[in-house]
């Protein structure tokens, strides 16, 4: 009785192998070429959209679309293949697609986000900006849920779009230059109108240093031990850290030529008030 039962149940199984290993196996091979297929379609895709204008920006997030769409079709001949009742997949899916969304309402804050962004523009690829949450970098690419920044140390930073528009979005680059917020601590003693036509001259040398705006040169603040001195150049926003350290020393360089003291902190000194 048991040999018979075994061979019944051998029977079955060879059956049903014989049956859909075929479909497995076309299954399978469907959705590895599919795949493969569907990226290089969107890959495609985009650089088309790019080479007609459509933007480094919305190109990627609108070739992301595509390819969960196609994705999603792939899906469906698979299931056919197999022998799944489409209509009952689509159901299970549509449930499926139901209770995920309940549990990924952030997702798809994120995904609505990526619309605005998109659609607004507060910015673009090749951006600088900063973010809620002292986020600072380059935008990289606008993705469907995140946005990705390459900070200047080269770290690269994924930030989900609903962080960024919940917040102040600043943007270095929409105006196509930026300021540098740079201050010097000089003694009392010294001329302010020769500290700032020594600066300025210093800062005509500085390659990168943009003369339209003009660099600004004032007094900031009265310290206890020194003169605050405010130097306010403008750079493009790509030249920001080599325009800071390229100041920085020309006018340490600047300063030295020309006889002028540092202030210092060290204990209390009474002195003269120059000019």
């Amino acid at each position: 009785m048991e040999t018979e039962q075994f061979n019944s149940y051998l029977e079955t199984a060879t059956t049903m192998v014989i049956e859909y290993a075929p479909k497995v196996v076309m299954a399978i091979i469907i959705l590895f070429i599919g795949i493969r297929i569907i990226n290089k379609l969107v890959s495609i895709a985009i650089k088309t959209m790019q080479r007609n204008g459509l933007g480094a920006d919305l190109a990627p997030f609108l070739g992301s679309i595509a390819g969960i769409g196609l994705k999603i079709l792939l899906m469906f001949t698979v299931a056919g293949v197999l022998g799944i009742d489409v209509a009952a997949f689509v159901g299970v899916l549509a449930a499926a697609s139901f209770a995920v969304g309940l549990a990924l309402q952030g997702s798809l804050s994120n995904f609505a986000a990526g619309i605005l962004i998109i659609l607004f523009k507060p910015y673009k690829v090749g951006d600088w900006i900063k973010i809620p949450d002292e986020f600072f970098g380059q935008v990289e690419s606008i993705q469907i849920f995140n946005t990705i920044l390459v900070t200047p140390g080269k770290k690269t930073l994924i930030v989900p779009n609903g962080e960024v528009i919940s917040g102040v979005v600043t943007n270095f680059s929409d105006k196509g230059h930026i300021r540098l917020e740079l201050t010097l601590m000089l003694g009392y003693e010294e001329s302010f109108p020769k500290i700032k036509k020594v600066i300025h001259d210093a800062l005509q040398d500085v390659n990168g240093i943009l003369h339209d705006p003009e660099p600004e040169i004032g007094i900031e603040s009265f310290d206890t031990h020194n003169v605050v001195i405010a130097v306010r150049p403008y750079v493009s926003p790509d030249a920001y850290w080599e325009g800071t350290f390229a100041v920085h020393e020309r006018i340490k360089s600047a300063l030295s030529a020309a006889g002028i003291k540092m202030a210092y902190s060290e204990g209390v000194e009474l002195g003269p008030i120059g000019e």
